[in-house]
């Protein structure tokens, strides 16, 4: 069985965040949505994406015998019995949206109705699978999943508790890899795990509450405090204050400053003091940007933070309102408060906004990128020249 992830329309209302990968490729937990799948099954995983500039880093590896699953669904004990059930030319539908499909085709048609006309066979399933639809189901269910994962690390990893040298409460669900760092750290798993990666280092002093996740080469500074659920991806570094946020890779908040109920993603800086807000004023729930429609859309929450794009930076001092969307390439800065989305590859703030140029971004994510010896390469350039140019229509001074 050869497992293939797609992408449908309703991957859209994922952006800025599926601009730059597929959804099955979004961190929630402590893995990918692939990578759960992956270990589930046994088996590798490719993509068959719904843009075609992304097939540069993410090629479909179909064969003649194809499991395909919506990136978007997370694996469960209900979802792996149905791909061990499901029979060949057969597909799985819920709510008119295709989840999974079994079949001898290289690519799947997404939409229900193209398979039915295509000759395959329909099975209604009325469970509901769960489902990353928006971005704020990341951070809504990462307490969930970080349990879920510490299934699966267990599986494969030899763990240790922290040393004595900590402060611990219920240090039973404390779980260190081979080479994670922490000493004279304030650690509590009394409301779930904390798990520190390979490589991962907690500095002195910092005051870490689960359930969270650390990933490999990550750094907690000094006096930092953390509450779950909080997920920090590989190659980040954190201080000051973070709840129930996501940040999926290779992005730094090395400073004082708030961060709550966010999605950060890869090659993201956060300057000194930048702070986000997670909850209104009036206390009414929150809306965030949706560029799929164009508009803003309530996401029946109270507590909403910040969805950044890859590649996208905030000066110092930077303040950010309750529901705000920063797209890909974003460079904001300045005094006030800047709207609640800022298009991609925008420059300013408050104040107001121009583009980004592409060569000078080009330059700066070369800087990025170098200093973790990587490769701003041909690939990832043409890339993030895709995603310039099909965001070029949110940058309206352009016109």
């Amino acid at each position: 069985m050869n497992l293939v992830f797609f992408d449908d329309v309703q991957s859209e209302h994922l952006l800025p965040l599926t601009y730059t990968r597929p959804a099955c490729e979004l961190s929630v937990g402590m893995l990918r949505i692939k990578e759960k799948w992956a270990l589930d099954l046994g088996t590798e995983a490719s993509d068959q994406t719904f843009r075609s500039y992304l097939s540069i880093r993410y090629p479909s590896l179909a064969k003649d015998d194809n499991l395909f699953i919506n990136g978007a669904c997370l694996p469960d004990d209900f979802a792996i019995e149905l791909t061990q059930k499901l029979p060949a030319e057969h597909f799985i539908a819920q709510s008119g949206r295709v989840i999974m499909c079994k079949t001898t085709a290289a690519t799947l048609e997404t939409n229900p109705e193209m398979l039915r006309s295509l000759g395959l066979t329909e099975i209604n399933e009325a469970r509901p699978f769960r489902l990353i639809n928006f971005p704020e189901d990341l951070f809504v269910r990462n307490a969930e999943e970080i349990n879920n994962d510490l299934v699966r690390k267990k599986r494969s990893h030899h763990l240790t508790n922290a040393s004595s040298t900590n402060r611990t409460i219920a240090p039973e669900h404390i779980y260190l890899e081979a080479g994670a760092q922490v000493e004279h750290a304030y650690l509590n798993a009394t409301d779930g795990p904390i798990y520190l990666s390979a490589g991962s280092l907690v500095m002195e002093g910092a005051m870490i509450r689960g359930p969270f996740y650390l990933g490999p080469h990550s750094e907690v500074k000094m006096g930092s405090k953390i509450y779950g659920a909080t997920s920090i991806g590989p190659h980040c570094k954190v201080g000051g204050e973070i709840t129930n946020s996501i940040l999926l890779g290779y992005s730094n908040k090395g400073h004082e400053g708030f961060m709550g109920q966010s999605i950060i993603g890869h090659w993201c800086n956060w300057g000194a003091d930048t702070n986000n807000s997670n909850l209104k004023n009036n206390y009414e729930t929150v809306k965030l940007w949706d560029e799929h429609l164009g508009r803003f859309r309530q996401t029946g929450l109270q507590f909403a933070g910040l969805v950044m794009g890859d590649h996208a930076k905030t000066g110092i001092n930077t303040m950010l309102n309750t529901g705000t969307v920063i797209g890909v390439g974003a460079n904001v800065f300045g005094a006030g408060y800047p709207r609640n989305f800022l298009p991609s590859f925008c420059w300013g703030g408050a104040q107001g906004l121009e583009t980004f140029r592409f060569d000078k971004f080009s330059q700066t994510a070369g800087r990025v990128m170098e200093r973790r010896k990587l490769a701003f390469d041909e690939a990832e350039k043409r890339i993030m020249k895709a995603v310039f140019e099909e965001t070029s229509i949110q940058r309206n001074w352009e016109r």
